[in-house]
């Protein structure tokens, strides 16, 4: 339900039930299907604000926003937060059942060597005999099944979806890279890490 998922929230004002089953989660408008948690997030070319009627015409069930619009549908649950990309990754933390509470997760940052230190650290588990996960720029992994990678570090619903998986086929451990903007696009935002890994930092992140 979507007052389990909001756990652990910064919740600024609740409008409508929130006794409501939640079916998927979403951040692109376009991909919104009926029984959808609409993430309204402010990106740097676009703002997920404008696009919260698409959302609902979509179906979307409740939508999650800094701020509240001036209009609200009716039988729709809407969700003002202090944050909405943290909200999102706790929330999709919370709704893929804090997968990183199941595992031994292990992040790797810095501005150099994120992809080599944790494809290392995944290979030499792996060679002790532990089922491990991997993301990296190059490729994802569970076990030794090979899962295509779209960024060093993806965004919050598909990484809390992609640890669950890994997870549930009984990995261990989880070796992540995370990349300095999805650092501070609170991508990670709400996952338990047990380990932390800071390469070194070089001219390209002085900013």
């Amino acid at each position: 339900m979507l007052k389990d998922i909001l756990y652990k929230v910064n919740i600024r004002e609740v409008y409508g039930d929130t006794a409501i089953v939640i079916e998927s989660l979403e951040t692109d408008s376009r991909k919104v299907t009926p029984g959808t948690c609409f993430l309204a997030l402010k990106g740097t070319l676009s703002d997920g604000h404008d696009f919260i009627d698409a959302a609902i015409e979509k179906g979307a069930v409740a939508i999650v926003c800094e701020r509240i619009p001036e209009t609200l549908q009716p039988g729709v649950t809407y969700i003002a937060v202090a944050d909405s990309a943290v909200a999102a990754g706790i929330i999709s933390h919370n709704f893929f059942g804090e997968p990183s509470s199941r595992l031994k997760i292990v992040g790797v940052t810095g501005t150099n060597g994120k992809t080599t230190i944790a494809t290392l650290l995944w290979k030499l588990f792996t060679g002790l005999g532990y089922k491990c996960g991997l993301i990296s720029t190059v490729q994802n992994q569970i076990g030794e099944q090979v899962l295509p990678s779209t960024h060093t570090t993806p965004d919050a619903i598909r990484l809390n979806e992609l640890l669950k998986k890994m997870a549930d086929q009984g990995c261990e451990y989880a070796f992540m890279e995370c990349s300095s903007h999805a650092i501070h696009q609170n991508r990670i935002a709400g996952i338990d890490f047990s380990a932390a890994v800071f390469s070194n930092i070089t001219h390209d992140h002085l900013d």
